[in-house]
């Protein structure tokens, strides 16, 4: 079944098959009770009445921005006359992934810096991030909406020493603030000397932002048409406006087709963006995951994954495609046809250009706010980030009392790498009689099945050699299992899918790698460094998947990463035989 709006902005098309009378039910409820002109008015009723209203900022946050057109241009001017090359952007989860989107799709403008995105607190990244640049041509932006988030925090005073050491006491002319008023990272900016402090909308969440200062400000710095980025946001918000029909306003259509056939079983909601915008996954994968995985319910965000032929999928998967129309892929056509063909749900949302990318965040965040409607959840909170940020912060301090972190029980270990599971996955595995490496392995992916999603979890430096490395495990699950699979780095992960593996449904099987540092990278003013933290992080994260009993190993590797993937990789083909 085929079935178009009437609108030329966010022209959006269903496929839904034997989905489609269940979409058109709750599209005539919604209709119905007003669902559309209820979001705008802010009504916490849709949700589940606790404080949804005070996080719906983001409604008319492009209007807002189109007012502050003198204060984009003279920020890109001065950064332009003060001739930065290169600029680093600070943040994690909302505060970085629009920024890196953009940086990807848009691309360096001359006489402006080139901007670089550090969401890691991996010894390697960090050390390999700081030595691309030169830091007495370098603007950074911390992004914080708090000031209290523990990565940007010490990334900061990282950074802020290391420039220090470059240019004197003038090192405060290099760093740039986006905060919230009144935060901790404003006071520290003030205290510090900080260029300038920007600020965010304190009723916007950190995955609603993109529209806000934290996602226009780095775009003035880089030197983009932020005027006209916003332009286009504000006339896709204005057909999702207050007095439209769901069928003709292109984010509550998107989100009642998300919502409704994920509680049908079909929650896997893989992503397929046109070449021109293919660093769109990684954004809308913490907006879907963060925002609707809670009290068991959720949206499983696929992005990124190798595009295989119909019958690899499951039958939980809806294929959204986000096409450029100006712009298309011809293989990517051709899939998506052939995933139609074999009765697949699909949706094809159309941008005219990449320009239009302001047009689609605005989609996607109206479209999230309605599937959290259908959902019954609030889209706005995120509750079990905090659980493994208290954990993190619970093993630091254990750290800095007694000098080292805690050990979980070793399962197994094998060729220097080393195999950990929590006592009831242990006797899970056990049961199975798995003996070595490759058998624990087999034990723990046979216990995928049909309507599963696999997640790898990688404590580990992203480069795109590892990457691609990574990728090919999620790729041989795949074609084995026939199930979804995930990638997220860590830590910068758990402030996006970290939130579904740990509030959504228990259908996640996990496996979390982790690995020894080659060389560590000291903190100042702390007593633990980059190395002590990114393990704190990944143990906080693994005790928060096994009290929720989740199918969860630890793959610890040696050093040397890359010869532990490669290991890793023969023990995958192996398993998967």
């Amino acid at each position: 079944m085929t079935r178009s709006d009437t609108t030329t902005i966010g022209k959006c098309e269903l496929f839904l098959g034997e989905y489609a009378n269940a979409v058109d039910a709750k599209i005539e409820q919604f209709d119905n009770d007003k669902v559309v002109s209820r979001v705008w008015q802010k009504d916490a009723s849709l949700w589940t009445k606790s404080g949804e209203e005070k996080w719906l900022g983001w409604l008319d946050i492009a209007e807002q921005q189109l007012k502050h057109e003198a204060l984009f241009k003279s920020l890109s001017e001065d950064i332009r006359k003060s001739g930065f090359k290169q600029a680093l952007l600070i943040g994690m989860g909302g505060s970085s992934l629009c920024v890196e989107v953009l940086r990807l799709t848009y691309g360096v403008k001359d006489s402006y810096p080139d901007m670089h995105v550090l969401d890691s607190t991996v010894p390697a990244q960090v050390l390999r991030t700081r030595n691309k640049l030169d830091l007495s041509k370098t603007i950074f932006i911390v992004a914080s909406k708090s000031g209290g988030t523990t990565e940007p925090n010490v990334l900061l005073q990282y950074f802020y020493d290391e420039v220090k050491k470059a240019v004197g006491e003038t090192v405060g002319q290099h760093f740039i603030a986006v905060t919230d008023p009144g935060s901790s990272m404003e006071k520290t900016a003030q205290q510090l000397n900080f260029r300038k402090v920007f600020y965010g909308e304190p009723t916007i969440g950190g995955r609603f932002s993109a529209l806000s200062n934290f996602g226009m400000v780095p775009s003035a710095v880089m030197g983009y048409d932020v005027m006209d980025f916003l332009q286009r946001a504000n006339k896709m918000a204005q057909v999702c406006g207050p007095n439209s029909s769901v069928r003709n306003n292109p984010g509550a259509l998107l989100g009642t087709v998300l919502g409704t056939l994920a509680t049908k079983g079909v929650d896997k909601v893989t992503v397929i963006s046109s070449p021109a915008i293919s660093s769109l996954g990684p954004w809308l994968e913490q907006l879907l995951a963060e925002s609707t995985g809670k009290q068991g319910k959720g949206l499983v965000p696929v992005a990124g994954e190798k595009l295989e032929p119909p019958t690899i999928y499951g039958k939980d998967r809806l294929f959204a495609y986000v096409r450029v129309v100006s712009a298309p892929d011809a293989a990517q056509e051709q899939h998506v046809k052939a995933l139609i063909a074999a009765g697949h749900p699909v949706v094809i949302m159309d941008m005219f250009d990449k320009q239009d990318l302001g047009g689609e965040f605005f989609r996607w965040e109206f479209a999230t706010a309605i599937a959290g409607v259908v959902l019954g959840i609030n889209a706005f909170d995120q509750p079990n980030v905090q659980e493994s940020k208290d954990y993190t912060k619970k093993f630091l301090n254990e750290f800095v009392e007694k000098g080292k972190l805690p050990e979980d029980a070793l399962l197994f270990e094998e060729d220097g790498i080393k195999i950990y599971a929590n006592e009831k996955n242990k006797a899970d595995l056990e049961k199975t009689g798995a003996k070595g490496l490759d058998a624990i392995i087999r034990a723990h992916l046979s216990r995928i099945n049909a309507g599963d999603y696999f997640a790898t979890n990688a404590y580990i430096d992203r480069t795109p050699e590892f990457e691609q490395k990574i990728d090919a495990l999620r790729t041989k699950v795949l074609e084995s299992k026939h199930v979804a699979t995930t990638v997220g780095f860590g830590p910068r992960f758990l402030h996006s899918t970290g939130q579904l593996h740990k509030g959504g449904p228990n259908s996640g099987v996990f496996l979390q790698i982790t690995s020894d540092d080659a060389i560590d990278v000291p903190i100042a003013e702390e007593k633990f460094t980059f190395g002590t933290l990114k393990q704190a992080q990944a143990l906080g994260d693994y005790l928060a998947l096994s009290n929720r009993d989740r199918r969860l190993l630890r793959v610890h590797l040696p050093a040397d990463v890359d010869k532990g993937l490669a290991r890793l990789k023969q023990v995958f083909e192996s398993a998967l035989k």
